[in-house]
């Protein structure tokens, strides 16, 4: 195929071009008075106009020029002279890539529903929503590798495959090679996991945290970023099955370095996206104020999504404890006037509701939670020494909570001491033979250290400011589905 020239390369650059002759190539968006083509092919938010002479068109090709037909045009790039772009290319060759038979074709060009297009998950791409969408999800990522990589990490590739539950949840998909319906037996009539695979029970990975561990036990800054999963019967706006964790673990950091690098870490994921995907931030900002103007006033959003992220950047994240945070949820008006679904008692974890009250109605702007209590949390956290006008032990562990959506980040200051870990894990049931090589980092060569995951996703919805997390993953997984 003759080489093309990228849509945004002429929006961007298109004073070097006007008078050549070029070739694009792409989707039809939209095609008006049987002349002008909006033309998109995916490398930025905004058409190219491809006019076209109908007259010396032949009939047959005018035809199959329809919504997102893909079409190849040469011709020249000159100044508009029309409203709305400043160049167009005057077509003198329109060739059909693919046709669209709109009778068949599931889109149409109107407004289609969330609901709808994750249905046709293969072509919502194609849509000016998602096509922000996932080219903003590609800027988050690359600002991920991009900050770690500026700040001396070393990124670890840890198991997808892994004998070792990291969260002690127990809800994990299990991996085997087994006949499901006709597995071997022992002689007492359990499962012969001994002549599976890998001869021991083996699951998709919860957490890289564990192995994370090891890493920074000798290079000293490390991070992960793939792919986790919970087998968790959650159908929410906030829950995928398969999602992307990143999960940076620093040697010689305590709990407030950690929280230092949380927020430092936030911040400049949103930053970049601001410099650099203006267009598609715009573009998502006037999609939810149009969808808010027929919301009750109490359920739109306090500022837009570009005002949200600048507030989060400029500003820095309020900081408190489980404690007071407990304290002040059962001050709160929600609380004393019984509109909270869930009770608010000290050793409970916190729902999603408390902890958007206390970012979206008392704080509005990031908070961080610490020293949450130590049953509530998992066994590799740090126990905390007494504190004062504290009911219970708590452990050295920290949650980020952003606006509209709840916790982004969990992290803790890790248990150094072999003693306490041992004992932590006898309480809660965690065998020490599975994880010998865990309680070995501690007995030798240990040293204090810290880390935390970042919900890939979550980050994206909320940059993004769409409402569902399905919306954020090219082919989400969720209880009931597994399409694509």
């Amino acid at each position: 195929m003759s080489k093309r020239t990228e849509v945004k390369a002429i929006l961007e650059g298109y004073e070097g071009l006007i008078g050549q002759e070029l070739t694009v190539m792409g989707w039809v968006r939209a095609f008006r008075s049987n002349r002008f083509i909006a033309l998109n092919d995916g490398t930025s938010m905004n058409t190219l106009q491809v006019v076209v002479d109908f007259e010396q068109l032949d009939e047959e090709v005018l035809k199959q020029i329809s919504f997102h037909a893909c079409v190849k045009a040469t011709g020249k790039l000159v100044e508009s002279q029309g409203a709305g772009q400043d160049v167009e290319l005057l077509a003198e060759q329109i060739e059909i890539l693919g046709a669209t038979n709109l009778e068949e074709y599931p889109l149409q060009p109107k407004q289609q529903s969330m609901e709808f297009l994750r249905e046709k998950a293969h072509f919502r791409m194609r849509t000016n929503t998602f096509s922000a969408v996932f080219r903003i999800r590609h800027g988050i990522a690359y600002a991920v590798h991009k900050y770690f990589n500026d700040n001396g990490y070393f990124y670890l590739h840890t198991p997808i495959i892994t004998g070792s539950d990291a969260e002690g949840a127990g809800e994990m998909f299990r991996v085997t090679n087994f006949d499901i319906d006709k597995p071997p037996r022992t002689e007492e009539g359990a499962v012969d996991f001994e002549q599976d695979f890998f001869e021991k029970p083996t699951n998709l990975t919860v957490s890289g945290q564990l192995q994370a561990e090891i890493g920074a036990l000798a290079l000293g800054k490390v991070y992960t970023f793939g792919p986790t999963f919970r087998a968790e019967k959650s159908n929410t706006s906030r829950h995928l099955a398969e999602f992307w964790m990143i999960e940076p673990e620093v040697a010689f950091y305590d709990i407030f370095d950690n929280m230092d690098l949380a927020e430092d870490f936030c911040k400049s994921l949103i930053h970049h996206i601001l410099e650099h995907y203006s267009a598609e931030l715009e573009f998502l900002d006037q999609r939810i104020e149009k969808m808010e103007r027929n919301m009750p006033k109490e359920q739109r959003r306090n500022m837009g999504l570009i005002e949200t992220l600048r507030f989060v950047v400029d500003n820095e994240f309020e900081r408190i404890t489980y404690t007071e945070a407990v304290n002040l949820l059962r001050k709160s008006k929600p609380y004393k006037k019984g509109k909270f679904e869930y009770g608010v008692e000290w050793g409970k974890d916190l729902q999603a509701e408390h902890e958007r009250y206390l970012v979206e109605k008392k704080f509005k702007k990031p908070v961080i939670v610490r020293d949450y209590p130590a049953s509530i949390k998992a066994f590799y956290m740090r126990m905390n020494d007494e504190q004062e006008n504290v009911p219970g032990k708590t452990v050295a562990a920290m949650d980020v909570l952003f606006p509209g959506i709840g916790e982004v980040i969990g992290g803790s200051q890790r248990e150094e001491r072999l003693d306490v870990l041992r004992e932590r894990m006898a309480e809660m049931d965690v065998p020490e033979e599975e994880l010998w090589w865990y309680l070995e980092l501690r007995k030798f060569g240990g040293c204090p250290h810290a880390g935390f995951g970042l919900g890939f996703e979550r980050m994206v919805q909320f940059i993004t400011g769409m409402g569902n997390i399905r919306d954020v993953i090219a082919f989400p997984r969720t209880p009931g589905n597994a399409e694509f």
